[in-house]
C-alpha cells in the first residue's frame, strides 16, 4: 500500500513504474518493480545495521 500511495505522490517510484511500464511491462509488474527495490532498500539496511537517510542518488549516463 506504501508503494501505490508513493507511486501517486512521489516522484522517484512513480518515474521508475511509468519507465517499467515504457519497457514493456504489464501494470502489476509495473507496480510491483518499485516493492522489490523497497524490500531491497530495507535488508540491506537491516544487514548492515543503518540508518536510512533519504538521499537522492544521482546516476550519470556513461
Amino acid at each position: 500500500m506504501s508503494v501505490q500511495t508513493s507511486i501517486i505522490r512521489e516522484r522517484p517510484n512513480r518515474d521508475f513504474c511509468l519507465k517499467k511500464r515504457g519497457e514493456g511491462s504489464q501494470r502489476v509488474q509495473a507496480v510491483m518493480a518499485p516493492v522489490r527495490r523497497q524490500v531491497g532498500v530495507l535488508w540491506a539496511l537491516l544487514r548492515d545495521n543503518r540508518v536510512f537517510t533519504p538521499e537522492l542518488q544521482v546516476v550519470h549516463a556513461a
